[in-house]
C-alpha cells in the first residue's frame, strides 16, 4: 500500500471512530494528524504525531490539552485512550492539572504508564497515592486506559479491569513534594518522562459527567 493510501486509510478510520464517539457522548481531544489543541512544555521536539498517534520520546516534556472542549477545564469526566509502551518506558496521564512552563506538573493526579521501567509503580497506579506493582499490560501492545472522576471518587481501568478505585478523603495527606495532588478541576496532560522512554497514544476522547 502506498504512503498516500495508508495515510488516507488512517484518516478515514479516525473519522469513523470520531463520529461514533460523538454519537455516544464522547468527544475526541486529538485529531490524529496534528497537535492542534495541545501545548508542549519544556522540550517541544520530545512530542510528535506519527501514524495517527501522539508519540513521546526525548528529554522531559508534557503535552497539555489546551483546546476548546469545555475550555479545557474538566471536573467530573470519563477519559478513554489507547496506549502502547516500548520496553523500559515510563510515562503518565495527568488530570485536573494545568500547564507549567517547565518541571513536573504540580497540580492534579497522575495515572501511571509503565510496564517495564525501573520504577516499580506500574501502569494502572494512581501515582504515589494508590500504587500497583503488578503489570496489567505488555510492552509493544496497545491497551485501553480509562480514567474517571465523579465527586471524590477516582477509578482507573486497564483493558476493562479496575486497577484503582480510590475515594479522596476530606483532608488527604500528601507527600511533602506533592501538595497539589488533590481533586479540583483542570485539563489533561501526557508525559514524556525521559530520553529512554518511547510511548504512543491514540484515540483520546472524553465524556463530561454532571458536576
Amino acid at each position: 500500500m502506498s504512503r498516500i493510501l495508508a495515510a488516507s486509510a488512517v484518516a478515514c478510520a479516525l473519522a469513523v471512530a470520531a463520529t461514533a464517539a460523538e454519537d455516544e457522548g464522547w468527544t475526541p481531544l486529538f485529531d490524529g494528524e496534528s497537535l492542534e489543541g495541545w501545548t508542549v512544555s519544556e522540550h517541544p521536539y520530545s512530542v510528535s504525531v506519527e501514524n495517527g498517534q501522539i508519540v513521546t520520546h526525548g528529554p522531559r516534556a508534557h503535552v497539555f490539552y489546551t483546546g476548546p472542549v469545555r475550555d479545557h477545564v474538566f471536573r467530573n469526566f470519563e477519559l478513554r485512550l489507547e496506549v502502547m509502551t516500548e520496553p523500559g518506558s515510563n510515562s503518565g496521564v495527568y488530570f485536573h492539572t494545568e500547564y507549567p512552563a517547565d518541571g513536573w506538573p504540580a497540580k492534579g493526579y497522575e495515572a501511571q504508564v509503565n510496564n517495564s521501567h525501573t520504577d516499580w509503580r506500574r501502569t494502572g497506579s494512581l501515582y504515589a497515592i494508590e500504587d500497583v506493582s503488578e503489570v496489567p499490560a505488555a510492552d509493544g501492545e496497545w491497551f485501553d486506559y480509562e480514567i474517571s472522576v465523579q465527586g471524590r471518587r477516582i477509578v482507573l481501568k486497564v483493558n476493562g479491569k479496575t486497577t484503582v478505585d480510590y475515594t479522596e478523603p476530606e483532608s488527604p495527606e500528601r507527600p511533602p513534594d506533592m501538595p497539589g495532588r488533590v481533586l479540583s478541576s483542570g485539563t489533561f496532560a501526557l508525559q514524556c518522562h525521559d530520553p529512554g522512554s518511547v510511548v504512543h497514544f491514540r484515540n483520546i476522547r472524553v465524556r463530561a459527567l454532571p458536576d
